[in-house]
């Protein structure tokens, strides 16, 4: 590796605007996925059942359920779709106008979820007017992971990268609280029929304001340090893309494996198990989302000091505890949720233990993932590996865990799901070295 591979150290105060714009834009993102989340059950009696209102989410059962997430996960496969296309862009035009686009769309798609007609309006066009927007989605949400970790990295001054990193997570934890409060603060105020009726709407049109101040921060972005982006010939590191400039599909590979119980667990913990405890446990919708909210506050809690000690240790060490955590608790953790001798406390600490051991996986995991790859691939390589993760394990996650657990009633599926995937992960963190943390940027 030459000194002109190297990526010099960014000015402070730039460093800073970067960090706040590539974290705003994930907050947009996550927040509508966390909505998305906390009404999955509205959403199917609005929009795959013949007749909406509060009685229709369990009119329908499970069929409607495993229908809204099967729109859910048809947006995740149009991640690496939009992974492959906005990356490029990021490569070759720059961090800063991809990152403006993916944010604009985004923000259009959600907004529009909020306006659209219900089946009882439009028929069995509304489901496919969702699907339509929630691929729009998709395509946006591929970009926006791989122009933000990016341009958080590249901006980290030395020794931070970690850190730096893991805001991109902390704002998806901030997201999905962001979510799941505004969802529970209308299931307070609002009566279940007013809820099912019009009240869904609010939490996404809440987007548009929230993705135009995001819009306004990247608009005065500075393109990163390196810009344009360098040409080929860098060396490359344990597992990383060689030499040629090749977007080797090794690296893909490899950082998909690495991220496979980061993805599986984040979502089934964070985002499905609101559903699964009323429609399978019997809990009030109320109930569970004061369980979503626990879990985020302990996703949220652990991911920044993750991304700390995995700059003084090393990514490695810290999530492979986080994988191996998830292994070994998720049946217990589950478990305690279920019985119904459980106290309250005992449920309470349960879930921010489930949310904190996925904390320890996705606080260094960006970081991680942008070390894998030299800048002119770096949007492409990265944003490709985490869409593909999230495509098969987190958008598929509560089609499999609610169309499973209808056809066997096993209740234990969830934690089987994300336990299963996390005993994937720690083979490929082992490739890690130990020192890469400290190594430049290429």
């Amino acid at each position: 590796m030459t000194s002109t591979d190297l990526i010099p150290a960014p000015p402070r105060p730039a460093a800073r605007r970067a960090l706040l714009a590539g974290s705003a834009g994930n907050l947009v993102e996550w927040y509508e996925f966390g909505v998305y989340g906390c009404f999955a059950t509205v959403i199917a009696a609005n929009f795959f059942t013949p007749h909406a209102g509060a009685g229709a989410g369990a009119a329908g059962g499970a069929e409607a359920l495993i229908a809204t997430y099967a729109s859910f996960a048809l947006a995740f496969f149009f991640r690496p779709v939009g992974a492959l296309l906005f990356g490029r862009l990021g490569d070759r035009l720059g961090r800063r106008p991809t990152l403006v686009l993916v944010i604009g769309l985004m923000t259009l798609a959600t907004t529009l979820i909020g306006l659209l007609p219900t089946r009882d309006t439009v028929g069995a066009a509304a489901p496919w007017l969702l699907t339509l927007l929630r691929v729009l989605q998709g395509l946006s949400a591929g970009g926006e992971f791989g122009g933000a970790v990016s341009l958080m990295t590249e901006y980290a001054p030395p020794g931070r990268r970690g850190l730096y990193g893991a805001w991109q997570s902390f704002t998806v934890a901030l997201g999905l609280l962001a979510g799941a409060a505004t969802a529970a603060g209308l299931a307070v105020v609002l009566p279940a029929q007013a809820l099912y009726a019009w009240g869904w709407r609010i939490p996404f049109l809440l987007a548009l304001p929230l993705g135009m101040v995001a819009l306004w921060l990247r608009t005065a972005l500075e393109e990163p340090p390196g810009a344009p982006p360098a040409k080929a010939g860098s060396g490359a590191r344990g597992g990383e893309v060689p030499p040629g400039g090749r977007l080797q599909a090794r690296a893909v590979v490899l950082g998909i494996g690495r991220i496979t119980g980061w993805s599986a667990a984040g979502y089934t913990f964070l985002v499905v198990l609101p559903s699964h405890l009323q429609s399978t446990l019997g809990a009030s919708f109320r109930d569970a989302l004061l369980a979503t909210t626990l879990v985020n506050l302990g996703f949220a809690a652990s991911i920044l000091p993750a991304g700390l000690l995995s700059d003084r240790f090393g990514r490695r060490p810290v999530m492979l505890g986080g994988a191996l955590g998830i292994v070994v608790l998720a049946h217990p953790l589950l478990r305690l949720l279920q019985s119904p001798g459980t106290s309250v406390q005992a449920r309470a600490v349960a879930v921010l233990a489930a949310g904190a051991l996925v904390g320890l996986l996705a606080g260094p995991g960006p970081a991680m993932l942008a070390e894998m790859f030299p800048r002119r691939v770096r949007c492409t390589g990265l944003g490709l590996a985490y869409s593909l993760a999230n495509a098969v394990f987190s958008g598929c996650a509560g089609l499999v865990i609610t169309a499973w657990t209808a056809r066997t009633g096993d209740t234990a599926i969830p934690a089987h799901y994300a336990a299963g995937a996390c005993a994937i992960s720690p083979l490929a963190l082992l490739t890690l070295r130990g020192n890469d943390h400290r190594e430049p940027l290429r």
